[in-house]
């Protein structure tokens, strides 16, 4: 999700995902800061932040890396 969005902000998304999925994994995307992002996203070991502007291969590597977060040791 992006961070800044109509309506709906990338963390309030998140939330409201999250209440009715408690496993939801999220790759926040911003041209914001990674620190900034991370002070208003929900904190988990199961997400991540991509900076705008991205190659599509940073895309594919941030999304893999997601999707390979052990379930286990994520929290």
């Amino acid at each position: 999700t992006d961070m800044v969005m109509p309506e709906m902000g990338g963390r309030e998304l998140a939330q409201a995902v999250a209440a009715r999925q408690k496993d939801i994994r999220v790759l926040y995307m911003s041209g914001y800061t990674a620190d900034e992002v991370f002070r208003q996203a929900l904190p988990s070991a199961r997400n991540r932040f991509l900076q705008k502007p991205f190659a599509p291969d940073d895309l594919t590597a941030k999304v893999r890396e997601i999707l390979d977060v052990d379930d286990y040791n994520a929290e």
